[in-house]
């Protein structure tokens, strides 16, 4: 009668070749991740930008805060930084001098550089 089973050496050839295909494959998986989170963070900042845009044109004025956004029903919610994962990482830029709100233009406060080397702060 036969021993069913793997052996030593054929679980250890699996193994093997598991390794070669993860080499091959998480080197492409890590800068996906980050195009990815690039993508998202530059889609985040367009759309609020525009509704910023939209709020003045509506208001004449600036927002106070991002939250006021929110309360006023001009977003669901907070867009979140998807470098940092947070919703308070936004660094806002205040209007010119003379026009009223606070938050006039927002950029990202994460830190770091995207892929090409830009800042994501200057974003």
């Amino acid at each position: 009668m036969k021993n069913k089973g793997f052996t030593l050496i054929e679980l250890l050839v699996v193994l093997g070749i598991i390794a070669l295909l993860l080499t091959l494959a998480v080197p492409r998986y890590f800068p996906s991740v980050d195009s990815a989170r690039e993508t998202i963070l530059s889609d985040n900042l367009r759309q609020t930008r525009a509704v910023l845009d939209q709020y003045y044109g509506d208001t004449g004025r600036y927002p106070d805060s991002l939250e006021q956004l929110v309360e006023k029903k001009y977003l669901r919610a907070l867009p979140v930084d998807p470098i940092t994962e947070s919703t308070s990482s936004w660094l806002l830029v205040p209007p010119e001098e003379g026009i009223q709100g606070g938050v006039a233009d927002i950029r990202s406060g994460a830190p770091g550089n995207d892929r090409h080397g830009k800042p994501y702060a200057e974003w």
